[in-house]
């Protein structure tokens, strides 16, 4: 019997879903059935504006043809290969792809499935590479209050969302924080915020406490997203590169979010101009489409492991599906899509009009505070005493009523849609999301 794809099976209990509420869900359970461009279809036969592209992922928007075939195509001819001790050619072909693509310093590709591994594995090269260096007391990691570096014991680690901490245990031993960048005299800063590149320095009083030779890594997301949009204050990321400089300690950009055009450039480093030791990538690698990961690391990261004899492993570290044919052909398939459409300008052209729109909500009813860089937005809602993110979260039901899909976390509302939007989807978005705010209690 053919599966039908389209309808609500009877029983939703087996799937426990992520980050999700799960009862209030499987009480009134909101079923997308299919995707096209800009739009999601719900299993009622509605139409949905994607606000989020899926999930900070779908850049190229979504049931992209040249991908669809693309995957298609691999499945009949290769549909999986060993990743250890072996090779297909199309991993080696996007890795050169990522590297043409990456700013200069970045010449090595090591694939994971996800985020969460890309951040796990530069971790993880991080130790590796001060020990293959003869410095193997490194093995501290520095993250940032209000950071996400995804769901791994490594991730949350150096992650700074209480919730996706407090309920695990003690995480990994020898990591410490940076204070985050949210500063209440930078509300509604278009662009980067003009206060609080000082909030660096404190790595130097992190460096203080432990010793330059403890500390292996800082992990930052260049723009934290999934907190809730935190700009980097003007100067502070350059601080940041300085002091791990100074004190050889690597610098690790989490690029799961602004990598692939989101900011209007091809990376955050690009954006901003400061340059890491390793990115993590995911994401938009292949649009959403199938789950694929990156770490891009420098020459001299990787040269440092190519020692000894050839027939020995360098690295022990890798997964089952580590440059999966498939993901590969998509991933191929979704820069090509970037290339050929100027993705990645056409952010940028289209990032003053969506920030217009965005500063259009100003003075909305519990409204205070609304951010933005490239094509991401947050409005930030005054809470409910005594009921936090009830405020956003009825935002975020009202908005599904209305066509419309957005995200919330915590009072914050964060929209990032598809590199494909067009002036009337902002016009849309933002004008159905303003009656919604004006009614929200």
């Amino acid at each position: 019997m053919a599966l039908d794809r389209t309808s609500i099976p009877n029983d939703l209990s087996a799937f426990w879903m992520p980050f999700t509420a799960n009862r209030q869900f499987k009480k009134n359970p909101r079923m997308l059935v299919a995707a096209q461009d800009m739009h999601y279809t719900t299993s009622d036969g509605r139409q949905v504006l994607d606000g989020t592209a899926g999930l900070w992922c779908c850049n190229a928007g979504h049931g992209r043809p040249k991908i669809v075939e693309a995957i298609a195509g691999q499945a009949g001819q290769l549909d999986y290969a060993p990743a250890f001790q072996m090779g297909h050619p199309l991993a080696f072909e996007l890795a050169n792809r990522l590297r043409d693509m990456a700013p200069e310093p970045f010449d090595h590709v090591f694939f994971t499935n996800s985020g969460s591994e890309a951040v796990d594995t530069a971790l993880k090269i991080a130790l590796a590479y001060h020990k293959a260096r003869g410095e193997g007391g490194r093995t501290r990691l520095i993250g940032r209050e209000r950071g996400y570096h995804g769901v791994g014991f490594g991730g949350i680690s150096v992650g700074g969302i209480v919730n996706n901490r407090k309920y695990f245990g003690t995480m990994l031993t020898g990591v410490d924080h940076l204070p985050h960048t949210h500063l209440p005299e930078n509300a509604f800063t278009r662009g980067q915020p003009e206060h609080g590149a000082h909030l660096a320095d404190d790595l130097e009083r992190i460096v203080a406490l432990h010793g330059a030779e403890t500390i292996a890594a800082v992990i930052v997301e260049p723009m934290a997203g999934s907190t809730g949009v935190l700009l980097p204050p003007k100067g502070y990321l350059e601080k940041l590169r300085s002091i791990c400089t100074k004190h050889g300690i690597l610098l690790i950009f989490d690029e799961v979010i602004t990598g692939f055009g989101r900011l209007g450039s091809p990376f955050g480093a690009d954006h901003f101009g400061v340059m890491p030791d390793m990115m993590t990538t995911a994401k938009g690698l292949t649009s959403g489409v199938i789950p694929m990961g990156a770490v891009l690391a420098t020459g001299e990261i990787h040269d440092a492991f190519m020692s000894g004899p050839d027939n020995l492993i360098e690295l022990f570290h890798g997964y089952t599906y580590s440059g999966n044919p498939i993901a590969s052909a998509a991933g191929i398939a979704t820069l090509e899509i970037y290339r050929e459409e100027g993705l990645f300008q056409r952010a940028a052209d289209i990032a003053p009009y969506w920030e217009e729109a965005l500063h259009s909500l100003r003075g909305l009813p519990h409204v205070i505070d609304i951010r933005n860089m490239g094509l991401i937005g947050a409005i930030e809602l005054e809470p409910i005493e005594g009921e936090p993110t009830k405020r956003a979260f009825d935002a975020f039901l009202k908005a599904y009523d209305k066509g419309l899909l957005i995200r919330t976390t915590g009072d914050i509302i964060a929209l990032s849609p598809p590199l494909i939007i067009e002036k009337d989807h902002i016009d849309t978005l933002i004008g159905e999301l303003a009656e919604i705010l004006k009614r929200l209690e």
